[in-house]
């Protein structure tokens, strides 16, 4: 079976425990610290049957393992810092948020400031020589490699393992006669082809790659093949097997590939499209084996604006061939499920956790909330969690003279976590700067954003939007001055990624006492990602303002996210 599996346990063996290792480089050392809410998405339904989307949250392009008793996840986080999220379950469809394995961007100069749709992009994820490995490429540098002894880390720095522009979407895998290999995609916009998977021995310690074996699997071959990307490289029962997507992530298919000869030739067959389902292009993804031996398989579906949200479907196997989610008599092809029976079974609910990733944050802990991630590199100067207790203080940093936050890095940020939620911030801003300003933030290539800006030696209440796909001017749509640096505000998010901004004056607001402002505004995807909601702190400045100039600030409290009202 797969080297990313280890022997099966017993399913008595089942526990919800997580690695106590964690990541220090600015984040939590224990996710349920910070998510002090109940989650807005539950999978479980509660009668020993589970929905889709298992998370309703963007994690692109995931891939996921078993080891022994616990299930591990990665996927692509693009310029986020830190990158390459790190979840562990123990049920396969709870997920808790543990890490991150990339602190930081590398090149480090290339990431100081926003690169949109640039930087890590779908890795893969697996378990070999007890140790866990993260292959991940950076479209625009090459293929990098990292492992580490304890998921949730320290995990080693990024080797670029193969150098080049387009090199996208690598799969390893460790074949039974010891020798390794490694199959990725080609990205036309820095390479000038794609729709191939090439093929590559490399050493066992994947420090270097031996020889090019060439493109092993052509898409232009195919009739009405697109966009072939996305592989995940397995072998099973005699056959390599490569799982791996085509015809786009809105609108595409997922395909089985599968030879005896690992440099083919290779069959193929769509094993999952969407059908007569309303999951549109489930899109790239991971097959793995639970501790019973049945199979499954993890893949996204882009939603656009709530960005690509990972569904679970059942796998079975049909002379050789998986079979996902349910097979269309007529076509002969899988299509997702809206719902199915739970992986693991309901004798095993009270020993599992319910755990999701962390949304809300009550900033109690001495490193930042696990879900944070900023738009860019991060400086440790940017922010305090130790200058005013239970509260996040922002520093605010210049802004380009554009006046757009398209292209600040310091803006931190999390995953929109559902179709519908209520986020709410308490927001004081101590400055005496002109220009200076603190909000919440609707942030994608569109956004919008409430908050307080000093203005003629007073305050004053600021809503603002900034159209036009990452090329925006912003737009001050509503102002007044306020008697306080202090204010509540909420944002409503609704079906379609509909949301309205509110504000309250009130010293502790009930709902009742939120005003609405401006007309709703429609979230809007950023390049390859979902919205985001986020909290910022600026200045007009030509001297940004740091901890050890403090006179400036903007402290951040109460960061609640709830189910709708």
């Amino acid at each position: 079976m797969m080297d990313k599996v280890l022997p099966c346990l017993f399913l008595s063996l089942l526990l919800p425990a997580l690695s106590d290792a964690a990541q220090t480089n600015g984040q939590a050392v224990s996710p349920a610290l910070s998510n002090t809410q109940k989650t807005v998405w539950e999978p479980d339904l509660g009668n020993g049957r589970y929905r889709n989307p298992i998370i309703h949250a963007d994690y692109s392009d995931p891939d996921v393992i078993r080891v022994g008793d616990q299930y591990y996840m990665t996927a692509s986080s693009f310029n986020s810092a830190p990158g390459l999220p790190l979840l562990q379950s123990s049920d396969m469809i709870h997920w808790s948020l543990v890490g991150h394995a990339l602190p930081n961007l590398v090149p480090a100069e290339m990431f100081s400031t926003p690169q949109h749709g640039k930087g890590v992009w779908a890795p893969s994820l697996r378990f070999h020589d007890g140790k866990f490995w993260i292959f991940y490429p950076d479209p625009d540098v090459g293929i990098y490699v990292m492992t580490a002894k304890n998921f949730a880390g320290p995990w080693s720095s990024p080797h670029l393992l193969i150098a080049g522009k387009g090199l996208i979407d690598p799969t390893p895998l460790w074949d039974d006669d010891g020798k390794a290999w490694l199959l990725h995609a080609w990205a036309k916009s820095r390479a000038g082809f794609n729709n191939q998977l090439s093929l590559k021995s490399m050493s066992s310690d994947a420090s270097q790659i031996l020889e090019d074996k060439g493109v092993v699997i052509d898409g232009n071959q195919l009739a009405g093949y697109t966009t072939l990307e996305g592989p995940k490289f397995y072998k099973h029962n005699g056959w390599y097997y490569v799982f791996a997507p085509a015809g786009g992530v809105e609108h595409g298919w997922q395909t089985v590939f599968r030879a005896k000869n690992i440099l083919g030739p290779y069959e193929e067959k769509i094993v999952l499209a969407q059908g007569n389902s309303s999951t549109n292009g489930p899109h790239q993804g991971a097959w793995v084996t639970a501790q019973d031996g049945s199979d499954w398989f993890y893949h996204f579906q882009d939603k656009r604006a709530y960005g690509r949200i990972v569904h679970l479907q059942p796998m079975t196997w049909e002379n050789d061939w998986p079979v996902m989610g349910v097979k269309n008599a007529k076509t002969g092809i899988g299509e997702p499920v809206a719902e199915w029976r739970k992986p693991l079974g309901n004798a095993l609910a009270a020993a599992v956790s319910k755990a999701t990733p962390a949304e809300s944050d009550n900033f109690s802990q001495p490193q930042l909330g696990l879900q944070w991630q900023w738009n860019a590199n991060w400086k440790a100067e940017w922010y305090s969690l130790s200058a005013h207790k239970n509260h996040l203080r922002l520093y605010p940093q210049t802004l380009v003279e554009s006046n757009s936050l398209i292209d600040y890095p310091a803006i931190i940020l999390q995953k929109i976590p559902a179709p519908e939620f209520d986020v709410s911030v308490k927001i004081n801003l101590n400055t005496n700067t002109d220009g200076d300003r603190a909000g919440l933030i609707l942030y994608g290539l569109n956004y919008a954003w409430l908050g307080i800006q000093r203005h003629q030696s007073h305050y004053e209440l600021r809503y603002t939007t900034c159209t036009g796909a990452g090329k925006c001017q912003e737009k001050v749509l509503e102002q007044k001055p306020i008697s306080s640096s202090e204010l509540h505000f909420k944002l409503s998010m609704r079906a379609g990624g509909i949301a309205q901004f509110y504000y309250s004056e009130n010293a502790d607001p009930s709902a009742k006492d939120f005003t609405a402002i401006g007309a709703p505004f429609v979230a809007a995807q950023g390049r390859w990602v979902g919205a985001k909601i986020g909290l910022f702190s600026t200045t007009p400045a030509a001297i940004a303002t740091t901890a050890s100039n403090k006179n400036n600030y903007a402290d951040f409290s109460k960061f609640m996210i709830k189910a709708a009202d």
